[in-house]
Formats: structure tokens, C-alpha cells, sequence
């Protein structure tokens, strides 16, 4: 009996031992769950972004401006869906959203400008992720500072003078044209500017707040140097620029000489590097002929009784399309390799917006009629003044047509569009007296001059002059050309 109770006792004592080993197995099992759960949580680790970057919205783009942003951060994004709205060199592009997920982070807020290729703009993560805890990229921290450099001759208990204010690596410092001749002009290091532009750039006012806190050296003499003195009788500090007064200062006005920089804008800067690319690396050759616009004016009145509106450069256009259908061999362009042969006929109609020139393409004109060309031109025209044309309407032109004659202009030669082979410059119709065909009765004849300017590397003065020749039958014989 005394046998049993100790066996029982002890069968108790065993199970409440392996209980509490469970227990604690079951606790060790439960701590290191939680553990790795904590340390692959967000708050710890954090949630890896999708970079979403300025794009390339045109083949000459270099940087752009972010107009408006068509997301807001915690809203959900799904591929295609349009995000913000950025300014080119030619238009406003929408730009949409190649993967699904949150936008969790927008780094560059609406008006910014002079945004480079590549750069981080926004971030997103996954659905089902917290968009809270997204990691944000180190390589939109600012600019680093110059670290203060010690003499290593001098004695190490030596103090080092403070560093300047948020100074900037030379190898990254970045002045505005304004800022760089303010600073020149005065004789002022750069490096001691605080940049407050975008990616550490040293704008104009940055460099009229370093004056003002820079004190100007005095004159050896009481008396202010004057005029008459020469610049090396102007005191000036060892090793730096002779404080010499600069005949004009940005910012006064009415001072002889003084200038207001004006913003230039995406577009009017790569319209300068592309004209500038053209008149310096094409050889232009000009031809000019007279065009009667006699037939072309009558077709335009029988047309308007039947209700249907065409403009007269919408026959210069469809008159172009189908010279350049006859002349093949004016239908080229220059590449790297030399000249190519174009497949299509798309005219590139010159527009003017309040940002300069654009021109937008009527695609495959030789085989519409005038009142297609015409919808076609009318409704480009308009987007292009709302900078709402998309890249695929203003890229691949293969001639392109400047019409100034709406202008009262009688004729003008206009700059090629690389890598285009020829540009079509048309002047206003005038009235003019001249024989009839019976060469005895004087009669008033529309003339309208037009002027080709064309690449001598592809198109040659006879090759020019054969256009012209068929250009000028094809516009005074408008039934030639067939009317869809």
C-alpha cells in the first residue's frame, strides 16, 4: 500500500514536471515567434519603396517641370492611372503609373522646375503595405557640407576657424548664370553662398544675401575712390580680386547697363539648342518661287458654298505632301550614317505658342484630302497652344511648312528642322498686275512667294529646283490633287 502511494506520488510529481516543460518549450516556441515577427515588421525594417522617377517624355527632354500631381500620398495607384502632369520641352505630358501599389511619398512638390532625368520624384509600395513606413532613399537628403580641414603641420591643439554656413563640394557646386556674374563681379567665393535652389543650385537671391551680409572692403583714403582713379589704386585684400565698382548692378534700375533675367523656359531652351544645332551643322541652300493662287482662291469659294471651310495652307500642306510623293529623293533625312529615305510623308506644321514655336505633325498627308488636312491642323494647332500634345504628335516629321503670310510677311527664309532635310517657308498673297495669256490685256494675278531651305549635304540647287517646279504646278492645279 505505502508502495503504491509512493509510485502515485511520484507519477504526479512527473507529469506536473513534463506540464511545465511543455509550458516552457511552448513559451521559448511563442518568444522567438514574436521576435521574428517584430524585427520583419515596418516599424523595424521598413517597407522597400517602388522609385518613381522623372522620365523621358520626348527624345530631346533633358529636364522638366512637375505641374500638378493627380495623386495624393495614401491613395491607392494601379498600373496606368495618371500621376501628375509634367511640362517638356515641347507640351504638358500625363504621366501614368507603371505598377500597382500606394503612393506613399511625393519628393518633389508641384512647381518645381528644371527637374533632371532620373531623379527620385516619388516613392510607392505595395498593395497591402504601410505606406507610412516607407524607406525613403538616401539620395534625396541635401547636399552634403564641407568638412572643416585641419593644416596636419599645424599643432593639434590648434582650433580650427568655424566652417562656413552650409557650404557646397566644388565638385557639385551649381551657380545660376545671374548668381555666378553677381559674385565674379564683387570677387565673392561662391562656396561661402547658402544654396537654397533645387539640388544645391546658388540662385541669384542666395548671391544678393551673400553681399549683404559680406562686408564691402574699405578705401585705404577717408574719401571714396573716385571715378577717375585707376583700378589698381582701389584697395583690395592679398590674393583676391581688385574690389573694382561694376558699371551695372541686377536689381537697380535706371543705372546704365542694367539687365532683368527673364526665366527661360524647357521649351525656349531647347528651341536655342536645336536652331543653334542646325544653323551651325547644316549647310543651307535657298530657292524662292512665285505661286498664283488664282485657282487655288476659286476652289476656296466653290467649297464654301457646300459648306466646307479649308484654309489656303491647307492646300500648301496637301500640295507639299504630294510633291514630296513625286520627288521621293526630297522625302530624306541625315542620320550618324548618313541619308536616310523616309517610308512616310508626315508635314510638320510650324504653331506659335506663348512659349515658342512647336510643330506638330499631320501624318500621311499625300493620302488625305484638304478638308482632313484641315480638321487635322485645326485641332493640332489648338492642343499645341494648350501644350496638350502627346509625344507621339510632334515627333517623326519627315518636312516641315512655316506660313508667316497671316502675319502680312511677303517672304522669310526659315531655319531647318534637323534631322530634316528641308523646310518650306510660305509669305502672303499680294495682287499684282501682269500679261494675260494672250499677251496683250493687262489682268490681276495672286502671287504668293515661297521659299525652300534645304540640307546641300541631301538636297542640291537642281534637286531644289525640281521641287519648287512641281510643288508650284501641283498648288495653281488644285484639281490635281485628289479631295477625299
Amino acid at each position: 500500500m505505502a508502495a503504491s502511494l509512493r509510485l502515485g506520488r511520484q507519477g504526479i510529481l512527473f507529469g506536473l514536471k513534463l506540464s511545465n516543460l511543455n509550458k516552457s518549450l511552448w513559451s521559448t516556441q511563442s518568444l522567438q515567434e514574436n521576435a521574428r515577427h517584430f524585427f520583419q515588421s515596418p516599424w523595424v525594417s521598413g517597407v522597400a519603396p517602388l522609385n518613381v522617377q522623372m522620365p523621358a517624355l520626348s527624345p530631346t527632354m533633358e529636364e522638366g517641370n512637375i505641374v500638378k500631381w493627380l495623386k495624393k500620398e495614401g491613395e491607392a495607384v494601379a498600373a496606368g492611372d495618371a500621376l501628375c502632369e509634367i511640362e517638356t520641352d515641347k507640351a504638358v505630358v500625363t504621366m501614368e503609373s507603371n505598377d500597382d501599389g500606394i503612393l506613399a511619398k511625393i519628393l518633389v512638390e508641384e512647381g518645381s522646375r528644371n527637374v533632371r532625368l532620373g531623379t527620385l520624384i516619388a516613392v510607392m509600395v505595395e498593395e497591402g503595405q504601410d505606406w507610412t513606413q516607407a524607406e525613403i532613399p538616401s539620395q534625396t537628403a541635401p547636399p552634403p557640407t564641407i568638412p572643416e580641414t585641419v593644416d596636419t603641420a599645424a599643432p593639434p591643439a590648434a582650433p580650427s576657424p568655424p566652417s562656413p554656413p552650409k557650404t557646397v563640394p566644388i565638385e557639385v557646386l551649381r551657380l545660376s548664370p545671374a548668381a555666378r556674374h553677381i559674385l565674379d563681379t564683387h570677387g565673392v567665393d561662391p562656396k561661402l553662398a547658402t544654396p537654397t535652389g533645387p539640388r544645391g543650385l546658388i540662385t541669384k537671391e542666395d548671391a544678393l544675401n551673400l553681399l549683404k551680409k559680406t562686408p564691402v572692403p574699405k578705401a585705404t583714403a577717408p574719401p571714396p575712390p573716385s571715378p577717375a582713379l585707376t583700378p589698381a589704386a582701389i584697395a583690395s585684400p592679398l590674393g583676391s580680386r581688385p574690389n573694382i565698382p561694376p558699371l551695372s548692378v541686377p536689381g537697380k534700375p535706371g543705372a546704365p547697363g542694367t539687365f532683368t533675367e527673364l526665366p527661360a523656359s524647357n521649351v525656349r531652351r531647347v528651341i536655342a539648342q536645336r536652331l543653334t544645332q542646325s544653323k551651325t551643322t547644316i549647310p543651307h541652300a535657298y530657292a524662292s518661287i512665285d505661286c498664283d493662287m488664282a485657282a487655288v482662291m476659286k476652289l476656296r469659294k466653290d467649297l464654301a458654298k457646300d459648306q466646307i471651310k479649308v484654309s489656303v495652307n491647307d492646300f500648301i500642306i496637301k500640295a507639299a505632301a504630294v510633291t514630296l510623293q513625286e520627288l521621293p529623293d526630297v522625302n530624306v533625312s541625315w542620320s550618324d550614317n548618313g541619308p536616310q529615305a523616309l517610308d512616310s510623308i508626315h508635314i510638320s506644321i510650324a504653331v506659335a505658342t506663348d512659349k515658342g514655336l512647336i510643330t506638330p505633325i499631320i501624318r500621311d498627308a499625300a493620302n488625305k484630302g484638304v478638308q482632313e488636312i484641315s480638321v487635322n491642323a485645326k485641332a493640332l494647332a489648338q492642343k499645341a497652344r494648350d501644350g496638350k500634345l502627346l509625344p507621339e504628335e510632334y515627333q517623326g516629321g519627315s518636312f516641315s511648312i512655316s506660313n508667316l503670310g497671316m502675319f502680312g510677311i511677303s517672304g522669310f527664309s526659315a531655319v531647318i528642322n534637323p534631322p530634316q532635310a528641308c523646310i518650306l517657308a510660305v509669305g502672303t498673297s499680294r495682287a499684282q498686275l501682269s500679261l494675260c495669256e494672250d499677251n496683250q490685256t493687262l489682268g490681276t494675278r495672286h502671287l504668293m512667294t515661297v521659299t525652300l531651305s534645304s540640307d546641300g549635304r541631301l538636297v542640291d540647287d537642281e534637286l531644289a529646283s525640281r521641287f519648287l517646279e512641281k510643288f508650284r504646278a501641283n498648288l495653281e492645279e488644285p484639281h490635281r490633287m485628289a479631295l477625299a
